[in-house]
């Protein structure tokens, strides 16, 4: 058994039990639900017992989950009450949503960008497709997130723009006839444009592999099954060659996209860190328009 408990994970608990059920407890722990279920499996696993079960179709607590409720909530009453009697706050979270493809680059601009601006402030990330994080802004679990919009259609402040380059395993020839194509699963606006930039240009296509993350993708490029339209902030990805022999397909907005209720200050403080991120990459289309969004 478990030497210590987490109080986030005895919080998250506690939420389970005054929502009623686990999809309203994210929303009112700010997280995501996946994150939510992992906060529980390790509890879980700490303790060595079952917390809930099934009931056709809810979850409900065990009665070992229900002891356990029991002693979070007096863990965190005696724990918030030494922090009130001690006068010491809680820094408030700011919870940053970003795609797998523009983490790598954007984030380490945001985390100083935030810790410069809000040095009081904790810093939280989430990873995830454009629409997943879209849905999480608008559900209020993430307070903004960067997310990639090929139709331009999308809400939120255009930050820049991101080409769309072909990648291919290195030494990798088209087969004959029909191209294979590496893309994520649907719904997905990159995906869109490959299949319809491939059609205006007379080629067959098929979607010979899906996956919904990045890593996926780009194993599957790497493993030779064919090739992906991917958004590029600079730079290759390892083991991948640029297909100058397959068609223009423009480029990608990013665009930022805020919870409703944001103060104003973080929501320009992240714009402007994300418009510095493009200033200082002139290879980049800068769009100077986002710095007055």
């Amino acid at each position: 058994m478990t030497n210590s408990l987490d109080l986030e994970h005895l919080r998250t608990l506690i939420a389970i039990a005054e929502c009623g059920g686990f999809g309203k407890a994210a929303a009112v722990r700010h997280i995501s639900q996946p994150a939510l279920s992992q906060h529980v499996r390790l509890l879980e696993r700490g303790l060595k017992r079952k917390l809930f079960e099934r009931d056709g179709r809810t979850m409900r607590f065990t009665r070992e989950g229900e002891r356990v409720l029991a002693e979070a909530r007096r863990i965190i009453e005696v724990h918030d009450a030494s922090l009130r009697r001690l006068e010491a706050e809680r820094a408030p979270t700011i919870v940053v949503g970003s795609t797998e493809h523009s983490a790598e680059q954007i984030l380490p601009e945001m985390i100083r960008a935030l810790q410069a601006a809000f040095p009081l402030c904790a810093t939280r990330f989430e990873i995830g497709r454009s629409t997943q994080l879209t849905e999480s802004v608008a559900k209020g679990t993430v307070d903004f997130a960067f997310i990639l919009d090929p139709t331009g259609r999308s809400a939120g402040h255009l930050v820049g723009s991101l080409p769309l380059v072909w990648y291919s395993a290195r030494g990798w020839t088209p087969p004959e006839g029909t191209l294979p194509l590496i893309a994520f699963e649907e719904p997905c606006g990159i995906r869109e444009r490959a299949l319809s930039v491939l059609a205006a240009d007379d080629r067959h296509v098929e979607v010979a592999a899906q996956s919904t993350t990045l890593e996926g993708v780009l194993a599957g490029v790497r493993a030779g099954l064919g090739v992906a339209l991917l958004p590029s902030a600079g730079g290759r990805p390892t083991g991948l060659s640029v297909r100058s022999d397959l068609p223009e397909a423009g480029t990608t907005q990013l665009r930022m996209v805020t919870r409703r209720g944001l103060p104003e200050e973080v929501e320009q403080a992240a714009l402007t860190a994300g418009v510095e991120f493009f200033a200082q990459r002139p290879h980049l289309q800068l769009v100077t328009a986002a710095r007055g969004a």
